[in-house]
């Protein structure tokens, strides 16, 4: 007996070191086995990041288990990901391993879990799943061609996965997410049952429209296999779109060239409930607490033969006869709802398929709605004809029904409107082919959100339809301080409710009050939040900044005249013009506008279609009050922060761009343009600006008061924060004075002063001192004073250039005496300057000796160290007459008579 354990655990230590070390004996052979497989079979890209082989994750099987396999394309779609899992679980019999690597080896189990299945169809009807290699030369026989892994399936499983299909050429999009699907039964026979069990999120559109959005959709489904036929028969299933449950009946046959189909369903009750349980399951929660009357009926067959031509035939019918329904947490009900709706193709042509709408109603309290019509075409140029007629109070529809508004509405909407029109006059913009009629109102309607500052009220809107075009003949806005009446035309409402047209009008305003911040949007951000049932979303969530934006879908022409606009810190009046908005664009044309005393003409453009918002504008500034605008204009105190101590009018034409702020206010650093700007009248005040101030006390010679600035014209350049002037020139009572030079945004300056001041402002003792030295015609001469100014016009460092102005007022007095001194000779010009310089001196010089005799007694030498002994007289002369000036009593009075 020992002897026989003894035996029997040496075979079991065996068989466990067997399985242990069998991976490392295999995983090389299947690692190699696979790759071969891929190249012979597959043309695509194929990768893994490795490949683990187990004999104790599903004892007795062997699980090979391959990692971050995935698929990518070759041409046509090189590049597309057309598969990819992050782990592939594949289980066999152990025995399969001992196979040869010639001999293929039976997958009995496989598993995807995290996969991307992503199909796609082009427009030429070419498929990036057909990655089969074909080798057309080959001459094999049929074990030749027996794949090197074969699926022997007994169970299969697909878990937390997504499938994305797109057919461009049948204009479908099908997108199946979180999906998980499983199957059991023997692939290995000719005929079996498989018994599924699917779960999915699925969106569906076609042809641009979509049918399901995001819907939870379950089958659990028996079906017959016949494997050798390709034949599929539902036996015993339920599906649920949301919580709809339907029952299937019926067969796939997938033939060489074609399938074929017949499959009816309906749903098993008639319950009311059913209709709401197809509305998405985020809007009829707790539908089991609903209190229903009434029924909904689904019953569908789709039918036929599908190949490349034909699609399945439909009879498909929804119907609800007088039924209602009340959500318990809610005052209102829902009452008079019938349906009958009919979704057909009795040909098997995709463009013969159409919607009728025989009767859709509702009643919530006293007011009913109705909508009849047909939709046919749906595929092609559809054709759409259909009536709306009745009353809404939007108020009542979330008290009736548990809707998930951002904002409240309100108002009553009544409407009596037919309309026929096809989607290609729409698209191209033919109104003519489209036949509309009747009328529409909404009263006492309020729109509130978090997004915008005010409740915005329509007092009344009425809109008249004919043809493509609406006339809205009256509309009363209010937001805020803003009131708002207009009536005008919309050109293609139908165009831009059913494709992506923008909103095209053209429209007369008028308001009493506009204020421009009462439209200020919050902005948003897109943030991920988790829902009570642990899922994920994305929605949108403000900021707490607020910004004004030119809504992206208008394309609208307005005519306005406004009595007041309120603009930041400004108050325009009487403002008229075009405003013309158009690709997230709002351009201004012959604006014009009443403030600060005077009148302001504008075009330009603002943009709020980029991140940043833009602006150009050329401004007429007529006659405005310089103060009240320099004063209330940021922009005008960084142009000209001297006109601060300014009073009069201006008149100016600026050409500006640059970047604005979310509030539309200019962003200063960024402003480049020119201005050309003429005083029409001025008076100063030196004690408003500090500069003025420093230069009244520095110019004692100059009476501030005495300053004529009257049509005074100049002109500006600005880029980059600078603005730089170009010359201009004033008087000052006979003082010419020339400024040029520039600052910046930043208040720091460089600017330069150049003052011509006349002899006879100089005073009667230095114009006598200058007339003993030069004549009496050199009492008519100017000094020129260069003045430098720097620092910033709060803090300026004011330089005058004495030593410039001295050689300037010595170079004239040289030139001016440099004829009388060639006849005169040097002995006429010491006494000169001797005369002046030696006043009351006893000492005379003979004038009867003439310059000749002079010039013949006094040698070479003698005359030049005379000449250059006068000219520093001449210099310090020059320099006493300066000093006078700027140290005489200031504001000194004019003793030479001369005003």
């Amino acid at each position: 007996m020992k002897k026989a354990l003894k035996i029997f655990g040496f075979v079991v230590l065996t068989l466990v070191i067997l399985l242990a070390a069998a991976p490392y004996i295999f995983e090389s052979q299947l690692k190699d086995l696979l790759r071969k497989t891929i190249n012979d079979n597959v043309n695509a890209k194929v990768e893994f990041s490795d490949i683990n082989l187990s004999m104790f994750r599903s004892f007795p099987q062997a699980t090979l288990v391959i990692d971050d396999l995935s698929v990518v394309n070759n041409a046509p779609f090189a590049g597309d990901t057309l598969a990819k899992s992050k782990e592939v679980v594949l289980e066999m019999s152990i025995k399969e391993l001992f196979k040869g690597s010639s001999e293929p080896k039976k997958i009995d189990e496989l598993k995807l879990n995290d996969a991307f299945i992503n199909i796609k169809i082009d427009s030429l009807g070419r498929a990036n799943y057909d990655i089969a290699k074909v080798d057309s030369t080959a001459t094999q026989t049929p074990a030749d061609t027996a794949s090197a892994f074969s699926l022997d399936l007994k169970h299969y499983e697909i878990n937390d996965s997504r499938v994305k299909y797109v057919d461009e050429k049948g204009k479908i999009a099908l997108d199946v997410l979180h999906l998980n699907h499983e199957g059991t039964g023997d692939f290995s026979l000719d005929t079996s049952e498989l018994d599924t069990y699917s779960e999915a999120m699925v969106s569906f559109d076609f042809d641009g429209v979509n049918y399901l959005n995001k819907h939870n959709v379950v089958l659990d489904a028996v079906f017959q296999m016949d494997l050798e036929n390709m034949r599929y028969t539902f036996l015993e299933n339920e599906a649920k779109i949301n919580q709809l449950p339907l029952t299937f009946d019926g067969f796939v046959q997938v033939n060489e060239n074609n399938q074929e189909m017949d499959i009816s369903f309906k749903t098993p009750s008639s319950d009311f409930k059913n209709f709401l349980a197809v509305i998405p399951e985020t809007y009829a929660k707790n539908i089991e607490n609903v209190d229903t009357s009434g029924d909904f009926v689904v019953n569908g067959r789709i039918f036929g033969t599908v190949d490349d031509t034909y699609i399945p035939k439909l009879d498909i019918k929804i119907s609800s006869d007088n039924a209602s329904f009340k959500y318990p947490d809610l005052p209102k009900s829902v009452q008079d709802i019938n349906l009958a709706m009919e979704l057909m193709n009795d040909t098997g042509l995709v463009e013969d398929t159409y919607l009728n709408i025989g009767n859709a109603t509702f009643r919530i309290e006293q007011d009913k709605f109705a909508i009849n019509g047909k939709v046919s075409n749906l595929t092609e140029n559809m054709l759409v004809n259909m009536e709306l007629k009745g009353t809404v109070n939007l108020a009542n529809l979330s008290q009736a029904y548990p809707l998930e508004l951002e904002q409240d509405l309100n108002g009553i909407l009544n409407a009596d409107i037919r309309t026929s029109f096809d989607m290609n006059s729409i698209e191209k913009e033919q109104y003519q082919n489209v036949n509309s009629n009747g009328t529409a109102t909404i009263t006492n309607f309020s729109y509130r959100s978090p997004e915008i500052p005010n409740e915005v009220k329509i007092s009344k809107a009425n809109m008249y339809f004919n043809q493509g075009n609406v006339k809205i003949p009256e509309l009363s806005l209010t937001t805020g301080r803003t009131d708002l009446e207009a009536s005008g035309t919309l050109q293609n409402l139908m165009g831009f409710l059913f494709t992506d047209q923008q909103l095209k009008g053209e429209f007369q305003a008028k308001s009493n009050t506009f204020r421009v911040n009462d439209f200020m949007i919050a902005k948003t951000e897109e943030v991920t939040q988790k829902t009570e049932e642990g899922t994920t979303k994305t929605v949108s969530k403000t900021t707490g900044e607020e910004a004004i934006k030119i809504p992206s879908f208008l394309d609208i022409v307005l005519n306005f005249n406004a009595n007041t606009i309120l603009y930041d810190n400004l108050e325009l009046k009487n403002a008229k013009g075009v405003l013309v908005i158009r690709d997230e664009t709002a351009r201004l044309e012959n604006i014009s506008t009443s403030i600060f005393n005077g009148s302001i003409g504008l075009n330009g453009l603002v943009s709020t279609k980029n991140e940043t918002p833009t602006f150009e504008m050329d401004l007429d500034l007529n006659s405005l009050d310089i103060a009240s605008s320099f004063n209330g204009l940021e922009m005008m105190q960084n142009l000209a922060p001297i006109a601060t101590a300014l009073k009069g009018k201006i008149q100016s034409t600026l050409k500006l761009s640059g970047n604005l702020n979310d509030d539309l206010t200019p962003q200063m650093a960024s402003l480049a343009g020119n201005a050309l700007a003429e005083l029409l009248t001025a008076e100063i005040d030196p004690e408003k600006a500090k500069l003025l101030a420093e230069l009244d006390n520095k110019l004692n010679f100059v009476n501030f008061n005495d300053i004529d600035l009257s049509k005074l014209k100049t002109k500006l350049t600005f880029n980059n924060g600078q603005v730089e002037i170009a010359p201009f020139n004033f008087d000052v009572k006979g003082i010419n004075v020339e400024v040029s030079g520039s600052h910046g945004f930043d208040m720091n300056m460089n600017y330069n002063l150049s003052l011509d001041v006349p002899a006879k402002y100089l005073g009667s003792q230095i114009g006598n001192t200058l007339s003993q030295l030069s004549g009496n015609d050199l009492q008519n001469m100017t000094v020129a004073l260069p003045v430098g100014i720097k620092g910033n016009f709060q803090n300026p460092q004011i330089n005058l250039n004495m030593q410039q102005a001295v050689n300037n007022l010595t170079q004239q007095i040289v030139a001016k005496q440099k004829g009388k001194l060639q006849e005169k000779g040097e002995n006429a010009l010491g006494n000169l300057i001797g005369g002046m310089i030696n006043k009351g001196n006893n000492t005379t010089t003979d004038s009867t000796k003439t310059a000749t005799d002079s010039t013949r007694t006094i040698p070479q030498t003698k005359r030049d160290s005379i000449n250059k002994t006068n000219q520093e007289q001449v210099q310090n002369a020059a320099k006493n007459i300066l000093g006078g000036i700027l140290k005489n009593n200031k504001k000194k009075t004019d003793t030479t008579g001369n005003n």
